[in-house]
């Protein structure tokens, strides 16, 4: 056992140094021949196989220590057991040995050795086989080391030459890549400067073209001569660095004023050519036989392409935008020379034919226009396709020559109604209807009405103030204008005559009926409903239809401004021409008649005025001299200045320059106001009036009972009513019976008068309120009130 551990141990310690030494193998970086790990394990593998040592079959290692164990721990012995015998004895016949004797120590040790080195020998066969083998294969191995080095000499060779050769491969490649990075950048800049030199050199073919005189602006090589030279011209202009640049700038600037006079040369004789031609063909033609004829025998696709060409540059390039220009220019004005003639003879006709009629002629005139406008639009557009305001100006001037037609005409129209009438035709026909709906085409036109409606409403506000002066403050009343109440009587009796054939009417008919539909209350109602014959525009005074009808000709023709301050003066001529016809009428026929033919008419202004939406008040400025009076007063006044040299405080002088300033203020004049007021105080002067006559009597009455109290309470005498003269029972009883009397006889009249001229239950009743049941603006007491108190002082005195 102690044997078997050591071969083990001498195993394992060899095996160590096996893998040490494989591990020298490899452990240099530079190896040459490094050892892959199936190399490894297979040397492992072959020094294991070499170190086992085969035993034979027969004999078993185990058997034959056994017994040389015994042997050795009894030497001596002779005895041994037969089994053991045989196996010794086998084991010497297998060493040859069984002849020969061990009897001594020396013996057996002889043989042991002979023996171990026999066993040795056995062993070492198989080694030395092995070794050889292995001889040979380290023989092999540094014939392949020796092949391998060899191999790598050669290796180290090609290195150092791949070395060379890729540094030199590599210093060439370089300088190749150079030289062809050099090739491109010197053919990019050949190509540069080809590119660069090509704008130069186009001078030359420009030039040529231009000066050939085959050459057309309808040929096709025009327009891309054109594109080429304006990209000439950019390209230099852009680059102010090149040599020769003015130079060359200059001649390319003038190779495009000449192409610029070919294209300007062309459109100019082509377009007066045309106009010749028309002129020598038609003569003088209308407007609208002038656009058609152009139309047709001047196709716009001939211009269309060029003037295309020249909008598309005129943007960038101001050359081209001063030949858009002349090109419009030269178009315009042949357009002018062909419509200036007919549309003065146009206006010429139709002024003749509508002298007297001024509003058809204002009518068709504008109309004329506003076909001359939208046809020559029209026709611009097939030719051109940037807007001018050369066409507006051009559209303008021949719509000047109908605002020179019409002016003459309209600064001579006297009447209120044609001037409203012009008004409402160029306002809401013209601008309203036409212009708005077609504002870009309208523009000119827009203008020159504008300019005419102002001028129609100028004359209209000269002429309204003429009206005011001479037709309502100047109107002198005819005897039928103040026949009051008798026109008014005659048309309560034609329209009650009138009310009585149509109720016999009427009752024909319901006699075919056999049943009556209609309530009679209705036909009462009815009858109440009916139109007064005051309420009638026949029987209104005169300045009041004038007024009227004037202001509802004004309020959609003129500013809101100017309406206000024309409302205000008519609305008060008017009120002063009804004052004074109400005098008139008042002298001439009763007290009452004036007041209610005021009260009627003011009714009838405050009513039609209230549709006018807007502010009948105007605002006036007046300067103040108070002031400036009463410094002047006190300079004047010797005792305020005790020396007319002397500058002291008080002087007068200083005074008067600095406090005499004039002061300018402000106040509204508001006519509506203003017949709001005459109506109030011709209702409270009616309402006075009227009281006083029914009570008259007995307000001085109770006048004097009045004053005796006051006394009485302030106290003075004390009287007995009783005693008094005019208290007595039967001075009373006259003044009771008198003022029943009046009442009696003039109450009626007065009813009748106020439905005469009101013709209105609710007005009557609420002008006549204040008098029957007292009034609210401090008049004379009421006429039952007087009565009642009367009655008191007449029982206190009985």
């Amino acid at each position: 056992m102690t044997m078997a551990f050591t071969d083990h141990s001498l195993q394992e310690l060899t095996d160590k140094e096996m893998r040490e030494k494989l591990s020298q193998w490899d452990r240099r970086t530079d190896a040459m021949a490094p050892l892959t790990e199936k190399q490894s394990d297979s040397i492992l593998d072959i020094r294991a196989a070499a170190e086992t040592i085969p035993i034979p079959s027969e004999l078993p290692i185990e058997d034959l220590c056994s017994l040389t164990s015994r042997s050795l721990r009894s030497p001596f012995t002779t005895t041994v057991p037969a089994s053991t015998e045989d196996v010794l004895l086998k084991g010497f016949q297998m060493l040859d040995l069984e002849n020969e004797r061990i009897e001594t120590a020396q013996q057996f040790f002889s043989w042991f050795s002979k023996l171990q080195s026999k066993m040795d020998q056995e062993e070492g066969a198989e080694h030395r086989k092995t070794r050889d083998h292995l001889n040979c294969y380290r023989e092999q191995c540094d014939a392949i080391l020796n092949d391998v080095s060899a191999a790598l000499e050669h290796l180290d060779s090609l290195q150092k030459q791949y070395l060379f050769v890729s540094n030199k491969t590599g210093t060439l490649h370089e300088a190749c890549e150079q030289l062809l990075e050099e090739q491109s950048e010197l053919v990019d800049l050949a190509e540069s400067i080809q590119q660069k030199l090509s704008y130069f050199n186009e001078l030359e073919n420009i030039n040529t073209k231009l000066n050939s005189p085959t050459l057309s602006v309808n040929s096709e090589g025009f327009i891309p001569m054109l594109s080429k030279l304006d990209d000439c011209i950019e390209y230099v202009s852009s680059n102010p660095n090149f040599k020769d640049y003015p130079v060359y700038l200059a001649k390319f600037k003038q190779c495009l004023s000449k192409a610029m006079h070919f294209m300007k040369t062309h459109t100019v004789n082509t377009m007066q050519n045309l106009t010749s031609q028309l002129t020598k063909r038609v003569g003088r033609i209308p407007q609208s036989v002038v656009t058609w004829y152009l139309g047709r025998s001047f196709p716009p696709q001939v211009f269309r392409t060029l003037i295309e060409q020249v909008e598309q540059r005129a943007e960038r390039i101001p050359e081209y935008h001063q030949l858009l220009a002349e090109i419009h220019q030269c178009y315009l004005d042949q357009r002018q020379q062909l419509l200036s003639p007919s549309i003065t003879c146009t206006i010429t006709d139709l002024t003749s034919q509508n002298y007297k009629d001024h509003c058809a002629l204002v009518r068709s005139g504008c109309a004329f226009m506003v076909h001359v406008c939208q046809d020559e639009h029209q026709l611009y557009n097939e030719f051109f396709s940037k807007p001018t305001a050369k066409l507006d100006e051009l559209l303008e001037k021949l719509c000047l020559s109908l605002y020179d037609v019409l002016r003459p005409l309209i600064i001579h129209v006297v009447h209120l109604e044609t001037l409203s009438e012009l008004c409402g035709i160029l306002k809401n026909e013209m601008l309203e209807d036409h212009v708005q709906n077609n504002a870009g085409q309208l523009g000119a036109f827009d203008a020159v009405v504008k300019q005419m409606l102002e001028d129609v409403q100028e004359r209209l506000v000269y002429r309204t103030h003429i009206y005011i002066q001479t037709d309502i403050i100047g109107y002198n009343p005819a005897p039928g204008d103040l026949a009051y109440p008798e026109k008014l009587e005659m048309m309560e009796k034609i329209a009650q005559s009138l009310k009585e054939e149509q109720m016999k009417l009427m009752a024909q008919e319901s006699s075919f009926s056999d049943v009556q539909l209609e309530d009679p209350h209705v036909d009462s109602s009815r009858m109440q409903q009916s139109i007064s014959p005051a309420d009638l525009h026949g029987m209104w005074y005169p300045t009041v239809r004038r007024t009227l009808v004037c202001l509802s000709k004004l309020y959609r023709c003129i500013d809101r401004a100017v309406f206000q301050g024309l409302s205000q003066e008519a609305l008060s001529a008017c009120i002063q021409s009804l004052l004074k016809a109400s005098d008139v009428i008042l002298k001439s026929k009763t007290q009452v008649d004036g007041q209610l033919f005021l009260i009627k008419h003011l009714l009838i202004m405050r009513e039609q005025i209230a549709p006018f939406h807007t502010d009948f008040a105007i605002k006036e400025i007046s300067l103040d001299l108070k002031k400036t009076r009463d410094a002047a007063f006190k300079m004047m006044n010797p005792k305020s200045v005790p020396s007319f040299f002397r500058l002291n405080s008080h002087n007068a002088i200083l005074e008067f320059l600095l406090e005499g300033s004039p002061e300018i203020k402000e106040h509204y004049i508001d006519s509506k106001k203003d017949v709001d007021r005459h109506l109030k105080f011709s209702c409270e002067q009616f309402i006075q009036q009227q009281t006083h006559i029914f009570v008259g009597n007995l307000e001085d009455f109770l006048t004097k009972v009045s004053a005796l109290k006051t006394m009485a309470i302030q106290g003075g005498p004390t009287y007995n009513l009783s005693q008094q003269p005019w208290a007595q029972p039967a001075k009373i009883n006259d003044i009771v019976m008198a003022t029943y009397r009046v009442m009696k006889s003039k109450l009626p009249s007065t009813l009748q008068s106020m439905s005469l001229y009101l013709a209105n239950r609710d007005t009557e009743f609420i002008l006549f309120k204040p008098v029957r049941v007292g009034s609210r603006l401090d008049t004379p007491p009421l006429v039952l009130i007087c009565l009642g108190r009367l009655g008191q002082n007449v029982g206190v005195i009985r």
